[in-house]
């Protein structure tokens, strides 16, 4: 505990270097493009257009929730996907990338992950902006339990720096790290309901919903859902809420450990 509120410390201290970085790290990314940011937003909703055609068209699924279209339905469960895994990708690779900053004796490594997870909310702050004004294109006024998107992007940003500490520092000796955590995220999309509803599986097979739900983004997607569709707020999932961050504090934990156990040794094999 101590060092994990050190790091708090030093995350408040050092709050503008980490802000100017996190804006460095956004721009460096569309270097050399010449669409530059145009490509940020073409994937994503080339995406969304292929499984709203695959699910909406081609299987005619039915909307989970009455009244809102497949299409309205889909979005605020993937947009928080997509944050989710850019950001994790983005930390676990992120000592390899500032390798020249790891190798500097005074420099506070710990706030790298903090640094490539700002970067990648700038990002997903512009998506959140377009599923505000898709929904309302689709004449659904705005209403308070939309101010709840900022609580579950912090929780989805708590997650993917959780396990992101783990992933990142195991990453500077295990180089396959990286395409464990790309293929895990593949699986991971499928096992969050994200595309269809779990409630296609409650009458013939009700385990798989229990199952569904251990998977701790599970809330992240509800609460999206909730937030800009059922107007539900946060503590309608006491059960959820609990197990959600009791996983992400015992999963920080321990990645930190892990962390601050191979710290001394990453500028050595960087």
């Amino acid at each position: 505990m101590i060092y994990v509120l050190s790091l708090l410390k030093e995350i408040i201290r050092k709050r503008r270097l980490i802000w100017d970085l996190a804006k460095a790290d956004f721009r460096k990314r569309f270097v050399g493009s010449y669409f530059g940011v145009v490509w940020m937003i073409v994937q994503p909703i080339v995406t969304v257009t292929i499984y709203f055609f695959i699910f909406q068209l081609g299987f005619k699924s039915a909307p989970p929730v009455p009244g809102v279209p497949y299409v309205l339905w889909l979005v605020p469960g993937i947009v928080p996907w997509f944050y989710y895994s850019e950001a994790l990708n983005c930390v676990t690779g992120c000592l390899q990338e500032y390798s020249y900053l790891v190798k500097k004796v005074v420099f506070q490594v710990e706030i790298l992950p903090v640094i490539k997870l700002i970067s990648c909310l700038l990002v997903h702050a512009f998506f959140v902006a377009i599923m505000f004004v898709m929904c309302l294109c689709y004449g659904r006024m705005p209403a308070i339990s939309w101010l709840q998107v900022v609580y579950y992007t912090f929780a989805a940003s708590m997650l993917a720096l959780a396990i992101g500490y783990f992933t990142s520092a195991v990453n500077v000796f295990f180089k396959d790290m990286a395409q464990i955590v790309s293929i895990c995220l593949q699986f991971g999309m499928w096992l969050t309901p994200i595309m269809y509803d779990e409630s296609m599986f409650a009458a013939d097979y009700p385990w798989i919903v229990s199952v569904l739900k251990v998977n701790p983004f599970y809330y992240i997607v509800a609460g999206y859902r909730d937030s800009m569709l059922t107007g539900s707020f946060f503590w309608e999932r006491p059960r959820l809420t609990i197990y959600f961050w009791a996983f992400t504090i015992v999963i920080g934990l321990i990645g930190l450990k892990v962390f601050k156990r191979l710290r001394p040794h990453f500028s050595d094999v960087l």
